[in-house]
């Protein structure tokens, strides 16, 4: 993708003294009526890269993320972005920081380039500069040929890309994605991905929200996994694998019928629950470091259960996921995360 973030960056210089962190939050909390929907958040995000922020719907990431953008007062603990407090430095926050929510806000009777055009002018551009800098997005989106037609003709992929691209109109110092690829076709999705790599090379700190924890796993650096509230874990996507501490043993069977027979063998050898895919052949087991996987292994070949795939590996990040929050990720959008 076409290198677009020269746009002269929305905030100055961070304040002096010590470290300032692009995001650091302490114990914050934001209660609407008697529901919690943050409960004692902590995050220390270093400038530079994805932050991953996952978890299922009704977490709270949303609203955490609509806090540390100055959308919501935080009803206990704190909240500093680059330094500037989101209450007694609100503004100096905003200067900072662009917030793309789950669904594009753009006018969509205006074409793409008169969204673009009227940001722009409206962020202080010249009549002749902003004409430049919306031809400089629209040609890094590949969007170019979609200038002219409005936005309510766009294809979901088009509209995420359109509406991330009015985000960075100047570009910010952080860019808040909240779920960007919601919805979005798997050709569309890599592409929005491409937008993300394109910001983090120009230097802005992304944080990330979102259910996908492919997603996760390709774009973030590190990973915060928040559940009812409260952030349950963080670490890279390696480190919150090896903190389930098993690996996964996956075998399909040769001949489908003796798959239960396979089944009680694997689970007698290894001590472990063993799963049956929808594979009709197919077998999943967690097993932990040091499992007799081999041993099992001759035990099936001795039974005369010959297996036509075998594999063993590092747990995935839907497993991690289960494991620390109970449940599988729920993909099912949810209108109280909404922005």
């Amino acid at each position: 993708m076409t290198a677009y973030v020269d746009a002269a960056p929305a905030g100055g210089p961070v304040p002096a003294g010590g470290e300032v962190l692009a995001i650091e939050t302490v114990g914050l909390v934001k209660r609407f009526g008697s529901t919690v929907a943050v409960d004692g958040v902590d995050l220390r995000i270093p400038v530079g890269g994805v932050h991953g922020f996952l978890g299922p719907n009704g977490a709270g990431k949303t609203t955490t993320i609509r806090v540390l953008a100055t959308l919501l007062r935080p009803d206990g603990g704190s909240a500093r972005v680059f330094g500037h407090d989101v209450v007694t430095d609100a503004d100096a926050v905003r200067a900072r920081v662009s917030l793309t929510g789950q669904f594009a806000s753009l006018d969509e009777d205006l074409t793409g380039a008169e969204n673009l055009l009227l940001l722009a002018r409206l962020l202080g551009y010249s009549r002749a500069s902003a004409r430049t800098r919306a031809d400089q997005l629209l040609s890094a989106f590949g969007l170019t040929a979609a200038a002219g037609r409005q936005v309510k003709q766009y294809s979901g992929g088009m509209r995420r890309r359109i509406d991330i691209a009015a985000s960075i109109v100047v570009r910010p110092d952080l860019v808040f994605l909240d779920e960007p690829t919601t919805g979005l076709d798997p050709r569309s999705r890599n592409q929005v991905w491409d937008v993300v790599r394109a910001l983090v090379a120009g230097g802005t700190t992304v944080l990330l929200t979102t259910q996908y924890l492919d997603e996760a796993d390709q774009l973030a650096d590190r990973i915060s996994v928040i559940d009812t509230g409260r952030v349950i874990a963080e670490g890279t996507p390696g480190e919150l694998k090896a903190s389930v501490g098993s690996g996964t043993l996956h075998v399909r069977v040769l001949d489908p019928a003796r798959r239960p027979e396979a089944r009680q063998l694997l689970e007698r050898v290894l001590g472990v629950p063993v799963t049956e895919d929808g594979d009709p052949a197919a077998l999943t087991a967690r097993v932990p470091d040091g499992a007799p996987t081999a041993r099992a292994l001759t035990a099936l070949e001795e039974a005369g259960l010959p297996l036509a795939q075998f594999a063993l590996g590092q747990p995935s990040l839907d497993e991690v996921f289960l494991a620390l929050t109970g449940r599988p990720a729920d993909r099912t959008p949810d209108p109280e995360e909404q922005p």
